[in-house]
């Protein structure tokens, strides 16, 4: 396999998710988008996996890692993953839709 395969899948797996809740629908009107990344990924690796998977530019990403938090289930304690969130602002003129998907 070439490197360059080996690159495109890392973009796939870079964005695991976005994040649509109030607060990040209320960031988008500012041209910020916000998604759950993976762990281990860097902020250049994040703007070029937005900017080739969604055909945008990005003007600079802000990332942010999530502790897990402790729950009791049954009395059971159990502990939610740690998780990294990303918020992505875009360039002027550009935007993602989150409805249509990729």
């Amino acid at each position: 396999m070439s490197n360059v395969c080996l690159a495109k899948e890392r973009l796939y797996k870079v964005i695991t998710s976005p994040i649509v809740t109030e607060k990040s629908t209320a960031l988008s009107e500012h041209n910020k988008v916000t998604f759950n990344v993976t762990l281990d990924a860097t902020k250049p690796e994040i703007k070029l996996a937005v900017e080739e998977l969604f055909k945008v530019q990005v003007k600079s990403v802000n990332t942010l890692r999530v502790k897990g938090k402790t729950k009791r289930f049954k009395g059971i304690r159990g502990q939610r993953g740690d998780r990294k969130k990303a918020i992505v602002t875009l360039a002027e003129g550009n935007s993602i839709d989150m409805a249509s998907g990729l």
